[in-house]
């Protein structure tokens, strides 16, 4: 797969960048340029309305990537938005990543539904209304197409009030050191904060080597089994409809599987 192309330099000097040297960051498509992060835009109304969001957010105990503006005041450069650099890396402390995210949850409960989440047609989006009985499409039944079919007959209605939720803060959240949990980027979902949590905690028990007690210290959680039966179809959705899935990528939601399944 060709490598993804740096941002160029008056992308970088927009953002106050010109002479720092790009460093892929975070093994993704983003850049660390100095203390400058750049990332790709997908959707310019998105980008700008994370920016402002994030601007303005003030959560307690926790440090936010910052948002920057250009040298003439946009938040979006020829497909190209900047954030502050904050220090740190992810660590395998599942409880406290599900501790930042029901903080952090919060912080943005009075916050507005963006109108752009409506028009949102990428595969995590359509994987999540799946999720939520909302869409359907078809699903690779080797890649999870046959267990997403199984277990979505164990969903029940919900009560729970949605609100504006970071939806994958699983390897998004930073430690450092005796430094608060930072927090580089947010994923912008319509949904409980306990299927927030409850994402996390499917990730962790897929591929984050989690240990099996850590659906059972978030039991106290309202509607918990639900969340968790949700955030697990949410991943076998995305995975069977993700290119690169394999059968061998799906081993870890087979695992988590198993776990969220002595839940119900």
């Amino acid at each position: 797969m060709r490598p993804p192309e740096p941002p160029p330099q008056h992308v970088r000097a927009a953002f106050g960048a010109r002479t720092a040297l790009p460093e892929p960051y975070a093994g993704g498509p983003a850049w660390l340029c100095g203390d400058v992060v750049l990332k790709p835009v997908f959707d310019p109304s998105e980008a700008a309305w994370a920016a402002q969001t994030l601007d303005s957010l003030e959560v307690d105990q926790l440090r936010l990537a910052r948002p920057l503006r250009s040298t003439d005041g946009r938040w979006v450069v020829s497909g190209w938005s900047a954030t502050r650099h904050i220090a740190g890396q992810p660590e395998s402390r599942h409880d406290e990543v599900i501790s930042v995210s029901l903080r952090l949850h919060a912080a943005t409960v009075e916050l507005r539904r963006p109108d752009f989440l409506d028009a949102r047609k990428d595969i995590s989006a359509l994987a999540d209304r799946m999720a939520w009985g909302e869409a359907d499409s078809r699903l690779v039944p080797d890649l999870g197409g046959r267990m997403f079919a199984v277990l979505v007959n164990s969903r029940r209605p919900t009560r729970l009030r949605s609100q504006l939720v970071h939806g994958d803060l699983f390897g998004n959240v930073l430690f450092a050191g005796n430094a608060p949990p930072g927090i580089m980027d947010f994923a912008p979902y319509w949904r409980p904060p306990e299927w927030a949590a409850a994402v996390i905690a499917v990730d962790a028990l897929a591929w984050g080597g989690a240990d099996a007690g850590l659906t059972k210290r978030w039991a106290h959680l309202p509607e918990w089994p639900q969340m968790l039966l949700r955030a697990l179809l949410h991943r076998l959705a995305m995975h069977a409809l993700h290119p690169r899935s394999t059968t061998q990528t799906l081993t870890g939601l087979d695992r988590a599987a198993q776990l969220v399944l002595e839940t119900l």
